[in-house]
């Protein structure tokens, strides 16, 4: 029985890692659909005065609204892009090994954060954002919300990985 226990685990991978995915995916779009039902587009909501407020923006772009002032077409470039990058994700996921917890965890969150903005791109045309970070009111931060926190913390661990993997190999070839 236990071996039939581990051919299923080596055949699925990190698979069950989606459910994050999905996590993250749910609380994304509940959160959008929260501040766009609340505040009216660019209204602020100050939490802590200088630093951090709560906003509506929508963003045509990339991140930091890159490609923001192309004439439509930057929408279905970044959904396809959205598209491949999330099924490389899942497979990626699924060859994973059973010690690879921390980069299933990178990947899981990347996932569940591009396919946070893939659908807001799709079903509005633009990427509903809501988190402003700011300095008094010198400074601020492009808008962003809970998928491209994701997408963050999930990139600042896959790097992570990396250097960890890297490490290994040095002190193995020691």
């Amino acid at each position: 029985m236990r071996d039939g226990g581990l051919k299923q685990a080596a055949r699925f991978g990190k698979l069950p890692w989606l459910s994050l995915s999905v996590l993250v995916f749910v609380l994304d779009q509940l959160s959008k659909l929260y501040f766009e039902g609340t505040l009216t587009l660019y209204q602020q909501i100050v939490l802590i005065p200088d630093y951090f407020s709560w906003t509506l923006a929508y963003n045509t772009g990339a991140a930091f609204s890159f490609l923001a002032d192309a004439d439509g077409w930057q929408r279905w470039f970044f959904a396809a892009i959205a598209l491949v990058v999330s099924g490389v994700l899942v497979v990626w996921l699924k060859r994973l090994k059973a010690d690879e917890t921390w980069l299933a965890l990178a990947l899981a969150l990347v996932l569940g954060g591009a396919l946070g903005n893939l659908f807001d791109r799709v079903a509005y045309g633009h990427v509903i954002d809501f988190i402003l970070v700011h300095w008094q009111n010198r400074w601020y931060f492009p808008a962003f919300n809970l998928a491209d926190s994701a997408i963050t913390v999930g990139a600042i661990l896959l790097a992570l990985d990396m250097f960890k993997s890297q490490k290994s190999e040095e002190s193995a070839h020691d």
